[in-house]
């Protein structure tokens, strides 16, 4: 199930996996001012996705968005990847749900690996403020970019981790 705490606490449970070391890496770099993963992050335009190639399968999704309520949010979740979500700057709610007790709505894959999933008034919620990381597995289906409160700006990092660099189960 979900993983969710500070980078350290995380990356102490999950970075004995290469694939993680190499996500926790960046992340930390993200999270550093002054760094030039910092500074790409911080001009990510508003309503932006920028992808950026970390190597062995591993990859970020740098983005700025405007939280959304809750109301507008998605189930989703993801089958070949595994996603450490980064709140970089601002805060923003995540539900978190068992994905065998969601209904697929909509199944991207093979194109995309991402399967939408039907309203359910079910599942957990994480308040996520900046520096905080939350990892998603396959079995988790996740609503991510929710507003906590008034909607706010939010800078994230999504890296994702191939499961196949995992292992069959995924795990670290």
């Amino acid at each position: 199930m979900a993983v969710f705490g500070s980078l350290s606490t995380v990356r102490a449970q999950l970075a004995a996996a290469p694939a993680f070391r190499r996500a926790f890496d960046y992340v930390q770099l993200c999270l550093t001012p002054g760094t030039p993963e910092s500074a790409r992050l911080a001009a990510v335009p508003l309503d932006a996705t920028e992808r950026v190639e970390l190597g062995g399968g591993v990859f970020a999704l740098e983005q700025a968005y405007l939280a959304k309520p809750p109301a507008q949010g998605r189930w989703e979740a993801h089958q070949d990847h595994i996603d450490v979500q980064v709140v970089v700057s601002g805060r923003e709610l995540m539900g978190v749900i068992e994905v065998t007790r969601l209904v697929i709505a909509e199944d991207l894959r093979p194109a995309k690996d991402l399967m939408f999933y039907a309203p359910c008034a079910e599942g957990s919620v994480l308040k996520v403020a900046a520096g905080e990381v939350a990892v998603f597995y396959p079995a988790d289906g996740h609503m991510p970019s929710l507003a906590d409160g008034a909607p706010g700006i939010v800078r994230k990092t999504v890296v994702k981790v191939p499961v196949a660099a995992l292992g069959a189960t995924g795990a670290a």
